[in-house]
């Protein structure tokens, strides 16, 4: 029990036990402040690595239907693409194949990647898959 300010007599209904308890507290709202924090950024670096590999699928596709340009191109364009901007893990397992969407021909191009579980690395049981298209010409 805490004894009063004024004058000295211990108020009743108080404990005088709860000395420090402000500390851990504070740990504990901040470790799971911290845990929380991070949580936050790693969601963000995943939907980065999807726009990312997104954006090189898609520029590899526009690339590979180009007049003098092959699927072969379109592959080699979007490796070269991921590779700068993430890492050449994420571009093992790329693939192009045509399909027809609303009528219109158009250049597939599949990137199948890790999900960044902790950082940019990744588990290869979880797979991130996007895809990129570009209408063909003729």
């Amino acid at each position: 029990m805490l004894p009063d300010i004024r004058t000295g007599a211990v108020l009743p209904g108080t404990r005088g036990d709860e000395r420090g308890s402000a500390v851990v507290d504070f740990v504990l709202v901040g470790s799971l402040l911290i845990f929380f924090f991070l949580a936050i950024i790693q969601l963000t670096l995943v939907l980065h690595v999807r726009n990312t590999l997104i954006d090189a699928a898609s520029s590899g596709a526009r690339y590979g239907t180009l007049a003098d340009r092959t699927p072969a191109d379109a592959r080699q364009r979007t490796s070269e693409l991921i590779g700068t901007a993430l890492n050449q893990d994420y571009a093992r397992d790329i693939s192009t194949s045509e399909a027809e969407i609303r009528g219109i021909r158009t250049l597939e191009v599949t990137v199948r990647a890790p999900l960044p579980v902790l950082g940019l690395l990744g588990m290869p049981v979880s797979v991130l898959e996007v895809k990129g298209h570009a209408a063909l010409p003729g």
